[in-house]
Formats: structure tokens, C-alpha cells, sequence
């Protein structure tokens, strides 16, 4: 049942969620200074969560794809600036990516 748009959704928060724990997970707990610092370490696990959590809302076909997808577009771009500040261009442009995505979901 799932729409192109939506699909491309769901693989844009798969990759973002997949892109942010993992590289909170080593390359921030590695490079430690600002990448651990609470407010963008706290940041990145968070947009992890809302983009796994809105690929599981669109894959089940809820009633409340369009509100969260809005708030986890949100979420990426304020992630992907984050990122962007600390040079962490593969997370951005996840982020980036997903929150475009996101957005256009809210919208239908």
C-alpha cells in the first residue's frame, strides 16, 4: 500500500536514523571535545529516535504520519545544522535529506 513518496520516506529515515546512531555511537564518542557535548550529542540519538520511529508510523499505515512526519523534519534540519557546525557532512546531508523527505510527507 505504500506510495512512492512514502517510500522514499520510510529509505530517507532508515538511512538518517542508521546514519545518526551510528555515528554518535563511534565517531562522536571517539572524536569526544564538541561532538559529546550534551546538547549536540543529546541531538543526534533524538533524531535518530523520531526518524526510526516516523519510518515505523508510515509502515503501519497511521493515522498520524502527516503530524510527525512534521516534527521529524524539524528535528533533521536541526540536527543537520549541528552537524554542519562540527563538519560532519555525511550526517547533514542525512539529515538534510530526511527532513525534505519529511516534509514533503507532512504536506499530503
Amino acid at each position: 500500500m505504500n506510495t512512492k513518496p512514502m517510500q522514499s520516506c520510510i529509505d530517507a529515515c532508515t538511512k538518517c536514523y542508521q546514519t545518526c546512531l551510528q555515528t554518535a555511537m563511534n565517531h562522536c564518542l571517539e572524536t569526544g571535545g564538541k561532538h559529546v557535548e550534551p546538547s549536540h550529542f543529546r541531538l543526534m540519538i533524538n533524531c535518530a529516535q523520531i526518524c526510526q520511529t516516523s519510518a515505523d508510523l508510515q509502515l503501519s499505515g497511521s493515522e498520524f504520519v502527516a503530524h510527525y512526519c512534521g516534527l521529524c523534519a524539524e528535528v533533521c534540519e536541526a540536527c543537520a545544522k549541528s552537524c554542519a557546525e562540527l563538519g560532519m557532512t555525511d550526517c547533514e546531508k542525512a539529515c538534510r535529506d530526511c527532513a525534505a523527505s519529511c516534509r514533503a510527507m507532512a504536506s499530503h
